[in-house]
């Protein structure tokens, strides 16, 4: 089964980093990531643009292009990581590993149902 895990943090905290201090947190990530690319687990991963740059598509017909994604929590979506895993526990075991070199994250797993197959994943099942 495929799993998103989803990462969402304080826009604000993660904005006020110096280069240094992004940089050490990504080197950490990748270095949690290696092992699992190297299972075969880890698929694709993404850091989103800052959250004042997202637009939301709603309403009737064509719809309305509005600003901003209006997330009415503390945390933005920031980023997600696409992994394969057995299990849900699975899962949330690597996420895990993600949030104790990131532990101001939060961290949402969910099961994904791909309807356009990438690349190194197919089509699930579902």
């Amino acid at each position: 089964m495929l799993y998103a895990i989803l990462a969402y943090h304080v826009e604000d905290e993660l904005l006020s980093w110096t280069p240094e201090q992004d940089a050490a947190v990504v080197a950490k990530v990748i270095e949690v990531q290696a092992p699992l690319r190297a299972s075969g687990q880890f698929g694709p991963a993404a850091r989103l643009d800052e959250t004042r740059k997202a637009r939301t598509l709603r309403g009737p017909g064509a719809g309305m292009v509005l600003d901003g994604p209006f997330a009415e929590t503390k945390e933005q979506l920031l980023g997600f990581h696409l992994m394969e895993c057995s299990t849900e526990e699975e899962a949330i075991a690597a996420a895990r590993k993600l949030r104790a070199v990131n532990p101001t994250a939060v961290y949402e797993i969910r099961p994904v149902k791909l309807y356009v197959p990438a690349d190194g994943f197919g089509a699930t099942s579902g």
